[in-house]
């Protein structure tokens, strides 16, 4: 299946999932304090150097877009990641909601991506891509999102999790709960 179609599916599902959570009526109590979000717009490059930069812990990036439904979905899981091994790793989200249109450039998808981020209280490291979703796909070889990259201590990547790992049968490529998680454990573990 090609990038255009997976993208048409990702839209379709964000469709059916309404933002996963994200809708206009949602609000913050006023008693509850808001975490702040930050998103940084960045390249891959930007990434990588924030990889070498952290030697010394497992890095985890997510690559991910509004459009995609089961990106949305895993999202929350990335952050209890974080959580959970505070000092030890540093995740980091991407989101590769920029398609190319120059009427609507990377900036343009700026709000719903905050939205998103807000709604989720994703305080990690948040990149959007200035980089176009066709050709950041061609740069990194990846067929589809989600996508996650996991980096050792040693600043090297560890695993590639993505849908080249989907099994026959099998209606998902990876999980949090079921492979990175573990993944990670084992990698801190070392």
């Amino acid at each position: 299946m090609n990038r255009r179609c997976v993208l048409l599916m990702c839209v379709v599902s964000f469709t059916t999932l309404c933002c996963a959570g994200v809708a206009d009526d949602e609000k913050v109590s006023d008693n509850k304090s808001v975490a702040e979000v930050k998103l940084t717009a960045g390249t891959w490059q930007d990434v990588e150097k924030l990889v070498a930069k952290n030697a010394g812990k497992v890095v985890v990036i997510d690559v991910w877009s509004t459009s995609c439904g089961p990106c949305m979905e895993e999202f929350p899981h990335l952050l209890e990641l974080q959580k959970k091994y505070l000092k030890q790793i540093v995740c980091v989200s991407l989101n590769v909601d920029y398609v190319g249109i120059k009427s609507k450039p990377p900036e343009y998808y700026r709000p719903r991506v905050e939205k998103f981020l807000n709604a989720k209280e994703s305080t990690i490291l948040n990149f959007l891509c200035t980089t176009e979703s066709d050709e950041f796909f061609d740069e990194r070889k990846l067929n589809s999102i989600p996508a996650v990259y996991v980096y050792g201590t040693d600043g090297k990547l560890a695993k590639r999790f993505d849908d080249s790992l989907i099994k026959p049968g099998a209606e998902e490529s990876f999980s949090y709960e079921h492979q990175i998680n573990p993944f990670v454990a084992e990698l801190l573990a070392k």
